[in-house]
């Protein structure tokens, strides 16, 4: 509906336009693509896209990537927006393993006790430089990399990452496993991994 001025329509006025309050379901954009859809999955399909958005990751902050860890979990980059906001202090509740910092061999076999009471499907994220390779700590106390004791899913450079780093790794993870990409401690049995 186009309203005029007070005396009719004149060039120097500029026309208000004033859109419809009630449109037709025939004028609606979206309906005409929706209406009568039929939306199809499969129950494996349906798993994943569930796994996906319900990630529970387990605490295990080592050195100083852990505050970047902390930090994704805070309200600035709020992984909660994702599913992931119940950190969790039992293995036996989680699926995510964060190795957030330098592992060294003493902790080694603490990390495997943890990761192995994980439940099944369970995934790893090494972060940072000194949980994927050491970092600038090549000696005998520190472990060359955490894929030596764990299979390690995703890889996140850095010293240490950004919890914007961190936060797209995880985002990687899900796309994984949206996919139906196997855990890498599956991939592992079947021979065909790390």
């Amino acid at each position: 509906m186009v309203i005029d001025g007070p005396s009719g329509p004149s060039d120097d006025f500029i026309p208000v336009i004033q859109p419809p309050t009630l449109t037709r379901i025939d004028d609606t954009s979206l309906l005409s693509v929706q209406q009568g859809a039929v939306f199809t999955t499969t129950v494996s399909q349906l798993a994943n896209w569930a796994r996906a958005n319900s990630v529970w990751p387990a605490l295990f902050g080592l050195a100083c990537c852990a505050i970047e860890m902390m930090a994704m979990s805070a309200s600035r980059w709020d992984i909660a927006r994702f599913g992931a906001e119940a950190f969790r202090a039992s293995p036996r509740q989680s699926d995510l393993m964060i190795v957030a910092g330098r592992l060294s061999t003493k902790m080694a076999p603490v990390l495997r006790q943890i990761y192995d009471q994980m439940p099944d499907p369970k995934w790893v994220i090494s972060m940072g430089a000194c949980a994927s390779t050491g970092g600038v700590f090549n000696n005998y106390a520190i472990v060359q990399g955490v894929d030596q004791i764990v299979p390690v899913d995703i890889y996140v450079p850095g010293c240490p990452p950004t919890p914007d780093m961190l936060m797209y790794g995880f985002t990687m993870l899900q796309d994984k496993i949206k996919a139906g990409v196997p855990p890498a401690s599956d991939l592992q049995l079947s021979g065909r991994g790390v």
